[in-house]
């Protein structure tokens, strides 16, 4: 049985929860060729557009110079004259067919591209016309953004349209979903997305190993995108705990219908971007609690709310909208489970005669006569969540005589410090005779204990 003062602080307890791209254009490679042309050689005809062979894919089979420097007549006799001529020529020959096989297997000539000799031999097989780099037109999300909706699909635009056995981009760190494919377009879709604050980096593979156009360009170099995903948003939170019943307004999407609460990846995407929506007051409840919601900012009523869900769900009572309450809203969204303990407001008024009214659904299941702090040790004005309940307990402290006392109480739910509502025997009930509680007799103490669970609203009016 815990011991705890009347004005006193409960062991343990906090005063006040706390609330809560693209790399380098992909341009053809340039041919770097060597063209030799020396003195007693016949220029070779240009090679037709598109036929040229890229290096090392020359013709290796008979042609024309080699052919004729290797038919070249031999001197006659009686022209002696000759001689030296001809010898210049043969060395000019051999001169040039060393140089004329690196031209050839550089930048063959129109006849040999289009595998023929000028002999009408057999030629070789044509080399293949050069292809078109792959090139990476733009990425989404960009390099370098922040605030990323991490359940969003990742697109990627190439050039020309993808072979349908590319490689694909690769993502770091890895999540489960598949890359689709339309035309230019590469799409991620994931099954579920990347948690808050993730730093993601794409990689889009280049090289004959790397991404492949359907026409078999490659790309040049590979292009490596970062980005940072962003934060999950209150005002989700809000909606959802409205959706499961833990507020006391109900809320639907301004267009359209509200996303599954069975879909993962579209409620993960709805707590980065929330959608436009609008709430509405279910009837039954006063004005006194209407004045405390603000949508969309801290309030009275969210922490309420957030204490009773993590209630449910086994978590620290600090009210605070922090990693392990989104976790357990995901696991409660994927499983269905809704609050089953309903909606309860609480309003103890200090104008004689003093009451407490306790509504539970929007409907007033108490309203009894009871008392609340004297001047000198006066009941807190405003409005707090139930944050801690007993059936019954000796409560310690001291009077302000400086006595001590310890008074046995039942039915106890602290709202405020150690303010709480509960069963005090007294002669008479309606006025200030506690020491911060409100109190009330027996019965009606032990009728409305049982709605008065974590995160219940109690609102302390002014005298």
């Amino acid at each position: 049985m815990v011991q705890i003062g009347s004005h006193g602080k409960p062991t343990g307890q906090d005063d006040e929860p706390e609330d809560v791209n693209g790399g380098p254009a992909g341009q053809p490679a340039a041919y770097l060729y060597h063209e030799a042309n020396g003195a007693g050689m016949a220029q070779e005809p240009a090679a037709a557009d598109g036929q040229a062979g890229s290096p090392g894919q020359g013709s290796t089979g008979d042609t024309d110079w080699w052919a004729a420097g290797t038919g070249v007549p031999g001197p006659r006799k009686g022209r002696r004259s000759l001689v030296p001529a001809l010898s210049v020529a043969a060395a000019a020959a051999v001169t040039l067919a060393a140089a004329g096989i690196y031209y050839y297997i550089q930048h063959p000539n129109a006849a040999q591209a289009a595998g023929k000799s000028s002999r009408g031999g057999h030629g070789t097989q044509a080399a293949p016309a050069a292809k078109d780099p792959e090139q990476v037109f733009s990425v989404s999300p960009a390099d370098g953004a922040t605030k990323v909706n991490g359940a969003a699909s990742i697109r990627v635009v190439f050039s020309a349209p993808l072979s349908t056995s590319s490689p694909m981009p690769t993502l770091s760190p890895a999540i489960k979903g598949t890359w689709q494919r339309s035309g230019s377009t590469a799409v991620f879709m994931p099954a579920r997305g990347f948690a808050p604050r993730t730093k993601v980096t794409l990689r889009i593979p280049a090289g004959s190993a790397g991404v492949q156009s359907a026409g078999g360009g490659s790309l040049a170099a590979p292009v490596t995108v970062r980005f940072r995903t962003g934060t999950f948003s209150r005002v989700r939170m809000e909606q959802l705990l409205a959706q499961l019943g833990y507020l006391p307004l109900t809320w639907a999407p301004a267009a359209g219908q509200p996303a599954p609460l069975s879909a993962p990846n579209a409620q993960l995407s709805a707590a980065y971007r929330p959608p436009q929506g609008s709430y509405t007051w279910q009837s039954g409840y006063p004005r006194q609690l209407k004045r405390l919601w603000r949508p969309g900012r801290r309030s009275e009523v969210l922490l309420g709310a957030v204490m009773a869900f993590e209630s449910d769900h086994g978590l620290a009572l600090d009210g605070t909208i922090g990693p392990a309450v989104w976790r357990a809203m995901f696991r409660a969204l994927t499983k269905g489970q809704l609050n089953t303990h309903g909606y309860t407001y609480a309003l103890a008024s200090q104008k004689p005669p003093e009451t407490l009214t306790v509504w539970h659904n929007g409907q007033i299941v108490l309203k009894h006569l009871a008392n609340t702090g004297i001047p000198i040790r006066p009941t807190l004005v405003g409005t707090d969540p139930v944050y801690l309940r007993y059936r019954s307990q000796i409560m310690r402290g001291r009077n302000p005589d400086g006595s001590k006392y310890a008074d046995p109480v039942a039915w106890v739910a602290y709202f405020h410090a150690g303010e709480a509502v509960h069963y005090f025997p007294r002669y008479s009930y309606g006025s200030q005779q506690s020491l911060g509680c409100v109190e009330l007799p027996y019965a009606p103490a032990k009728r409305v204990w049982p709605y008065l669970t974590f995160g219940t609203l109690v609102t302390v009016t002014a005298p």
